[in-house]
């Protein structure tokens, strides 16, 4: 399988529960602004939307939105348990919480990485990302894990977007349980791994 990725962006996402899964990943560059993958191919040939991440299965299928993504990679291997059973409550809970980090913090960031967007925009970002991670460090306060008692892909996804803080100047400093949080996924050998292989 290949994932098309850059370093940075959401993609560090499903790359983490690869790892997780010890699932062998070919790792593709894309530089989002030119469109371009570092073999310089057209990337809009492979997702029409530009976006990472990307996974193309071994038979050349495509399989695009980190969200989709991670759950079909914790399928393979559900032993793992990595999104929970499918069909049961705590499975929805890890849905629950994906969706939430995708509709309610990752798009919030859009207008903080759009050099178009006013100084009012920016301000107006900050604090609805600032009010969405309330909810996020209610939940941390209650158990170590966003979506249940062990990793999952909502985790994954989580630590990704709350990378983006620091870029982004969102002060954590009155998230003690996300700044915890934030340490200790950090000490993942799969969180390790992933970074490191994307600084590459």
């Amino acid at each position: 399988m290949k994932l098309y990725f850059s370093p940075g962006a959401c993609s560090l996402s499903p790359h983490i529960v690869a790892n997780e899964l010890g699932l062998a990943l070919t790792l593709v560059k894309v530089n989002l602004q030119n469109k371009t993958t570092e073999d310089g191919k057209d990337f809009t040939q492979i997702n029409p939307n530009g976006f990472v991440p990307v996974l193309e299965l071994d038979d050349g299928r495509i399989l695009t939105e980190g969200v989709a993504i991670v759950q079909y990679l914790a399928e393979l291997k559900p032993e793992k348990n990595l999104a929970q059973k499918a069909g049961t409550f705590e499975r929805a809970v890890v849905q629950e919480w994906l969706n939430y980090i995708a509709t309610e913090l990752h798009k919030s960031f859009g207008p903080l990485f759009n050099a178009a967007s006013s100084d009012s925009d920016k301000k107006a970002a900050k604090e609805k990302i600032s009010n969405r991670l309330a909810l996020v460090e209610k939940s941390l306060a209650e158990k170590p894990f966003i979506a249940a008692s062990s990793f999952t892909v909502a985790d994954a996804y989580l630590f990704t977007i709350l990378g983006w803080c620091n870029y982004a100047q969102i002060d954590l400093s009155n998230y003690p349980y996300i700044t915890k949080y934030i340490k200790e996924i950090a000490e993942r050998d799969s969180v390790k791994k992933a970074l490191a292989d994307e600084a590459k």
